[in-house]
């Protein structure tokens, strides 16, 4: 089962470029699986759809949510897909099961007030040589929407020349390109100033110099989406919010739901936070409901009180 496991993932980062997440992922969801059919003397070669159900049952009993659920059936679905097509299954059986359905969730945002808190926090806070860095970090991911994994890893390359647009690639490998705002630009710009400073100094240490835009000494060579985490909670806390509700997709929810209070239009909001599917985008439209509801009783005239 394990040689399954890994040949289906490298096909899927070779064939769809799934993102180093999403392999993890994958790959502990069948691992559970391979597990629990292990424990019951079988295995993939064999499970058949009364397994998979039963499979899903017990995770159920374990209290894993919907979305965990419909993911792990997501990742053996897919599997056996794969295992069709490679001639080691004549059938898929996790293809006829349905889904525990998605609990559509409104996500987190921050108002505009507390957005402007954390970007004067990111400003003032923390050690003088790592103010420049936390506010050029704050300023991008407000400004542009992206991912964390897609802020961290960015390269330097990409914001050289004073850019007004920067290209980014996202999940899958897609690219897109995303502006930048004038107090973007200006935390960028300081930024890479002082970036580009102690840079020469590590080469004239004998250090190699890095090609990301937040260098760290990391295995990865760049800032982890681990400590931007914690840097956006401190920030919180500096800022006199409550840090449980802020993180960095709360930043990327808050430009979303500032670009639709503003009128923006929803299929320019999916091109730039790189949706794939309109429908992961609907559900920022909770945003405005409450001023379509205020535009019906003013301009309706059956609204209209006498």
């Amino acid at each position: 089962m394990d040689r399954w496991i890994s040949s289906f993932l490298d096909a899927l980062a070779a064939e769809q470029g799934a993102a180093r997440n999403t392999l993890l992922a994958y790959g502990r969801d069948l691992k559970d699986f391979a597990g629990w059919l292990d424990r019951r003397g079988a295995g993939f070669a064999g499970a058949t759809r009364h397994d998979v159900e039963t499979y899903l049952v017990w995770t159920e009993s374990l209290g894993l949510s919907k979305a965990t659920r419909a993911r792990r059936l997501s990742a053996i679905r897919q599997m056996y897909r794969f295992a069709h097509e490679e001639g080691l299954r004549s059938d898929n059986p996790a293809l006829p099961i349905r889904g525990p359905g998605r609990v559509e969730r409104l996500p987190g945002t921050l108002g505009r007030s507390d957005v402007a808190a954390l970007l004067d926090a990111a400003a003032t806070h923390g050690p003088a040589s790592d103010r420049l860095r936390n506010r050029c970090l704050m300023e991008l991911i407000y400004a542009t929407g992206m991912r964390v994994s897609e802020l961290v890893e960015l390269p330097v390359a990409a914001v050289r020349g004073d850019p007004r647009m920067i290209l980014v690639r996202g999940k899958g490998g897609r690219e897109r390109m995303v502006p930048l705002s004038g107090p973007a630009k200006d935390a960028l710009a300081a930024w890479l100033a002082a970036r580009d400073a102690q840079e020469d100094a590590a080469r004239a240490c004998g250090r190699p110099a890095s090609g990301f835009l937040f260098p760290s000494r990391g295995k990865d060579g760049h800032l982890s989406r681990q400590a931007f985490h914690l840097l956006v909670k401190s920030l919180a806390v500096a800022a006199g919010l409550d840090p449980a509700a802020v993180t960095p997709h709360t930043l990327r929810h808050a430009f979303a739901t500032h670009l639709l209070e503003g009128g923006a239009d929803l299929r320019v909001i999916q091109a730039l936070l790189g949706h794939a599917d309109l429908a992961t985008t609907e559900i920022y439209t909770h945003v405005i409901d409450d001023r379509l509801r205020q535009l019906v009783l003013t301009h309706h005239p059956l609204a209209r009180q006498d």
